[in-house]
């Protein structure tokens, strides 16, 4: 039996390079999963039933495709994640069309927000499961409305809760955040390993060294999410990040 270390459910290219800096090999998959919130539910409620639910569907749709060709590949671990964006208590998840992506970027501008991700990670054959969940207090600028009108006619809003890429080069819609920036990408890198930890693995890569130079965002709260359980290390990479 061929064992691959992780399993992604995403189809996100922002989540793939993310996942990629752990420096553990992975496969992607995914299984659909309605998205719709649920009544009364809280944006950590709602990443956190979500992320779950797409880690039990691809975990189902793994083990019967293992099942069908003779378990030839079976996943270790399935990551399944989801963020919403939460604007005064309101969840905002993805556009339906540029009429709504611009509404939602009208009520974002100027004002702040809140992103959660949960992180959801299941060994399809023990049943273990983690669940992590990230929230980024984040100040949206005053961009202009020939700014908004230009980036939802690129069509980049489309495929992002609150119709907004915090990375985008041409839009930079963000003028401050607090929290983990990988997250408003759409994966909390340092909860993501935590939770790895959990199931006893550990990424070979220094995760908060790789994720600060990959986004070129200098990280305030990985000490907070991994901790420092090797001093020195820590220590070096505070004065490192100065």
């Amino acid at each position: 039996m061929n064992l691959l270390s992780l399993l992604l459910a995403s189809r996100s290219p922002r989540r793939r390079e993310l996942v990629a800096l752990l420096g553990l090999p992975f496969d992607v998959t995914t299984a659909d999963v309605p998205e719709d919130p649920l009544a009364d539910e809280s944006p950590a409620q709602v990443v956190t039933r979500l992320s779950q639910a797409k880690a039990c569907a691809n975990s189902n749709a793994t083990i019967a495709a293992a099942t069908m060709v003779a378990a030839t590949t079976v996943a270790a671990i399935i990551i399944a994640c989801d963020t919403v964006v939460a604007l005064d208590g309101e969840i905002l998840g993805k556009p339906r069309d540029g009429v709504e992506a611009t509404e939602m970027l009208r009520r974002l501008r100027g004002r702040a927000h809140a992103v959660y991700s949960a992180v959801t990670l299941l060994e399809p054959g023990t049943g273990r499961t983690s669940t992590e969940v990230a929230k980024t207090q984040l100040v949206m600028r005053t961009y202009t409305d020939a700014e908004m009108a230009a980036y939802v006619a690129s069509g980049d809003p489309l495929d992002k809760a609150g119709a907004y890429a915090i990375q985008h080069p041409g839009f930079h819609p963000v003028a401050s955040l607090r929290g983990c920036y990988a997250n408003v990408v759409g994966l909390p890198l340092c909860h993501l390993t935590r939770g790895l930890r959990s199931l006893g693995v550990e990424p070979p890569h220094d995760v908060p060294t790789a994720c600060q130079a990959h986004t070129g965002r200098r990280c305030l709260v990985y000490g907070a999410v991994l901790g420092c359980d090797d001093k020195e290390r820590c220590q070096r990479r505070m004065i490192n990040d100065k």
